[in-house]
């Protein structure tokens, strides 16, 4: 396998892991606008063949690193994004409990999203 390359499909709310021209993974996640701007990662999802690799980190660590290009803070929601956040704290900021409870808010006004 080549190395993998990250992509942000902000239109889409997917951050992808590319292999050899083959999504092998994914972020899937909204924009929160209020009580103020936030990245909120739902889904990681892994194809089985490709895991075991540290294409989940890889995408946890640059869904991070845009929220920091971006001066934006991050409000996890995807229980692997969470765990890869409490061992990464000097990348990941705790999230703002307001903004967590935003957001499980937004997600759940909008069912069919995820």
């Amino acid at each position: 396998m080549s190395d993998i390359e990250i992509r942000d499909d902000r239109e889409a709310g997917r951050l992808e892991a590319v292999a050899d021209g083959e999504v092998v993974g994914h972020v899937e996640y909204f924009v929160l606008e209020s009580p103020s701007r936030a990245l909120v990662p739902v889904h990681t999802i892994v194809e089985p063949e490709h895991e075991g690799k540290g294409i989940a980190g890889s995408l946890a660590r640059e869904l991070y690193a845009i929220a920091e290009r971006e001066s934006i803070a991050v409000a996890p929601l995807c229980p692997y994004v969470v765990r890869w956040a409490e061992r990464h704290p000097e990348v990941a900021p705790a999230a703002d409990p307001e903004l967590l409870r935003a957001a499980k808010e937004w997600l759940i006004a909008h069912p069919g999203r995820f």
